[in-house]
């Protein structure tokens, strides 16, 4: 009488694992289908946080006019016709520069980095640095010192942000005169007492002695 139930049991468990099984398959199925939509949703999302509030404003505006439709159209029919985006042609009107894929990085990452920026240095050559922290860095390479090194300058901490010939040259010669006005001179900082008490620098002293007012 126990083992009936038993045994009535293992078909239905079979059962329910076969109709596991081909709704699983169909799933699979329908996911494999649709995969191509899902692609197409993730890059038209990805597009939209790359956008400017301006492209923002526009497409807005096409949206009201009915064209924006019509551009998603075409931009489908297009991504379709691209088998291997590789192959497509780079489409980089603002010159951005390449991500490790190859391909321009988002403007927005760009203006984040601060890379629209740009900085000239006269010392090495003209040379142009893209964002703040390319800039500041430079100053320690081996272009910069080697300019550094051709004005006969020493590439010191005193010079960083300095990017014209001519300024670094007035620099030095600045630090120069500070530095010589602060060497010690025994004419100048050597100090004497006279009979009276009274404290007098070395040239002092001894011109009154020469004058006998001693």
């Amino acid at each position: 009488p126990v083992a009936a139930p038993a045994a009535a049991a293992a078909p239905a468990a079979d059962d329910r694992k076969k109709r596991t099984a081909r709704s699983e398959a169909r799933i699979e199925a329908l996911l494999g289908h649709l995969q191509p939509t899902l692609d197409a949703t993730l890059r038209r999302a990805e597009r939209k946080l790359t956008r400017t509030k301006d492209e923002i404003d526009a497409e807005a505006e096409d949206e009201e006019f009915g064209v924006a439709a019509a551009e998603a159209v075409e931009e489908e029919e297009e991504e379709n016709e691209m088998e291997d985006p590789l192959d497509a042609p780079l489409y980089n009107p603002k010159n951005l520069p390449l991500g490790w894929d190859g391909r321009p990085i988002p403007y927005w990452l760009y203006k984040l980095h601060g890379l629209d920026q740009a900085f000239v240095c006269e010392i090495c050559g003209n040379q142009t640095y893209h964002g703040r922290r390319a800039f500041d860095q430079h100053f320690n390479e081996w272009r910069h010192s080697h300019g550094m090194r051709c004005l006969r300058i020493p590439n010191t901490k005193h010079f960083h942000g300095v990017t014209k010939m001519d300024d670094a040259v007035a620099l030095w010669e600045q630090l120069q005169e500070k530095q010589e006005l602060e060497q010690f001179k025994a004419e100048r900082d050597e100090e004497y007492e006279d009979s009276d008490g009274n404290v007098l620098n070395r040239a002092t002293y001894e011109d009154l002695a020469r004058q006998g007012l001693l």
